[in-house]
C-alpha cells in the first residue's frame, strides 16, 4: 500500500513517531512545511516533523504552499497513494490531494469531533475544565475538521494534567486508532459516520501575543486560574505581573483557603506559597521569573523573601 504523511507541528511529530515506531506504519513520502528562521543569527529551524523524520532515517519533502506545489501534484498523480495521513499541518489541503487517494486524506484530530474543531482543541478543552476529551480519525473535506468520522477514542482528563502531557497520550492513542481505521478500510468493513455540524464547537489558535489569552488575573476563580496554567503548559505559558515584571506560572494546585484577598499570600504548604484568588486559592508549584530559569515556587518565594500577608500585585 502506497501511503503519504503530511504534517508539521508538535502533535504531528508525536503521531509520526508512534505510527512508525510503535505501530509499524511505513510512509512512501513525508511532506512538511518549509523551515522558519528565528533566534540569534536568524538560524533556519526545520519543522518538528522534519526533525523526527530525519532522526528515524526517513527522507523529507518540503513545501511552501501545498495547494500550489506542482511538483507534489505531479508526484501524487504518478504514485497514486491509497491513503494520505494529514496531522497538524497548518495549511488547508485541497484537491487533487483530497480526491486522488483511494481512502482519502485521513486526519488525526485531538478532540471528540464535532467538538473543538480548530487549531487548539487540547488547550481549549483544558481551559474549559472538561473532564473528558478524545481523539478522532476522520476523512478530510474542504470545510475545516468537518469530514466524516471513521473512528473515535474517549480519554479522561486528569485535573492536574497539562496540555503537553495530554498531547502525548492523544498522539499514542491516535496512532493506534489510525492503524485500526486503515485496516478496516483495507478489509472493507470501515464504519463511517457523518458529523452533526449543529453540535460543533470551535477551538481557535492560542494567540500568545494577546494578553487576554495568556495573562493570569488574581481575580479569576481558582479553578479557572488553575486550568489556564495547565492549558498553556508547555506553550506559550501563562503569566502574572509581579512588581511590573512577568512571572510565568508553569504548575499550580488548588489550595484550601477561602478567606484571602486576590493576590494575597495566605500561607505556605511545604514552603510553596498559597495565593488568594477569587473563590479560593492556588499553590504556586513551578514558576519562571522574567529572564531566569524555571524553578520551584518554594525556591522562588525564598529568593524574594515572600511572607504571609504580602501581596503579589502588578
Amino acid at each position: 500500500m502506497i501511503s503519504w504523511f503530511i504534517g508539521a507541528g508538535s502533535f504531528a511529530a508525536l503521531c509520526l513517531r508512534h505510527l512508525t515506531t510503535d505501530y509499524g506504519m511505513a510512509f512512501d513520502k513525508i511532506i512538511t512545511s518549509e523551515p522558519t528562521r528565528g533566534g540569534r543569527g536568524m538560524k533556519e529551524r526545520p519543522s518538528l516533523v522534519e526533525e523526527v523524520a530525519k532522526e528515524l532515517g526517513f527522507p523529507v519533502c518540503r513545501t511552501g504552499k501545498l495547494s500550489q506545489d506542482n511538483g507534489l501534484k505531479e508526484a501524487l498523480l504518478t504514485s497514486m497513494p491509497e491513503i494520505i495521513v494529514v496531522v497538524d499541518f497548518g495549511q488547508k489541503v485541497l484537491d487533487p490531494f483530497l480526491s486522488v487517494p483511494r481512502w482519502g486524506c485521513l486526519n488525526i484530530h485531538p478532540s471528540l469531533l464535532p467538538q473543538y474543531r480548530g487549531a487548539a482543541p487540547v488547550q481549549r478543552a483544558i481551559m474549559d475544565g472538561c473532564q473528558e476529551t478524545g481523539v478522532s480519525v476522520f476523512r478530510l473535506v474542504e470545510e475545516m475538521d468537518a469530514g466524516p468520522i471513521l473512528g473515535q477514542k474517549r480519554i479522561p482528563i486528569d485535573s492536574h494534567i497539562t496540555s503537553g502531557e495530554l498531547f502525548q497520550i492523544l498522539a499514542k492513542e491516535g496512532g493506534n486508532l489510525l492503524k485500526v481505521v486503515v485496516k478496516s478500510c483495507i478489509d472493507g468493513n470501515s464504519e463511517v459516520r457523518e458529523q452533526n455540524s449543529k453540535l460543533a464547537s470551535y477551538a481557535p489558535k492560542i494567540e500568545k501575543r494577546e494578553k487576554r489569552e495568556t495573562y493570569l488575573d488574581w481575580n479569576q476563580k481558582a479553578a479557572h486560574f488553575h486550568n489556564l496554567v495547565r492549558a498553556l503548559n508547555p506553550q506559550p505559558g501563562a503569566y502574572v505581573l509581579v512588581k511590573g515584571r512577568r512571572l510565568k506560572i508553569w504548575k499550580t494546585a488548588l489550595g484550601d483557603t477561602f478567606s484571602g484577598s486576590p493576590g494575597e499570600v495566605v500561607g505556605f504548604h511545604d514552603e510553596f506559597p498559597e495565593i488568594g484568588v477569587n473563590e479560593g486559592s492556588v499553590l504556586l508549584l513551578e514558576v519562571q521569573p522574567e529572564g531566569r530559569r524555571v524553578q520551584s515556587g518554594a525556591e522562588w518565594s525564598r529568593g524574594i523573601h515572600l511572607k504571609k500577608g504580602d501581596y503579589l500585585d502588578g
